[in-house]
């Protein structure tokens, strides 16, 4: 599980591919979950919550860099 600190830490390009890999593992827990062969049903929150930390940090750094260049232009 990856820390919002740890993704702040990341480049962009390293946080869309946590994003990916969450994104891929969470379609496969979720075909084990209908198929009922799910071992760990936490592992689909898991999953869900890195997307949205990804997201977040992701919409941080756009807002910040539209802030910057709002200032630039001011």
């Amino acid at each position: 599980m990856t820390k919002a600190n740890e993704l702040r830490e990341m480049s962009d390009e390293q946080v869309k591919a946590v994003w990916k890999d969450a994104a891929e593992s969470l379609f496969k827990l979720r075909l084990q979950a209908q198929t009922e062969k799910l071992a760990s049903p936490t592992e689909v929150r898991k999953s869900r919550k890195t997307i949205a930390r990804c997201q977040t940090v992701l919409a941080e750094r756009g807002k910040a860099a539209a802030a910057a260049s709002g200032e630039a232009t001011s």
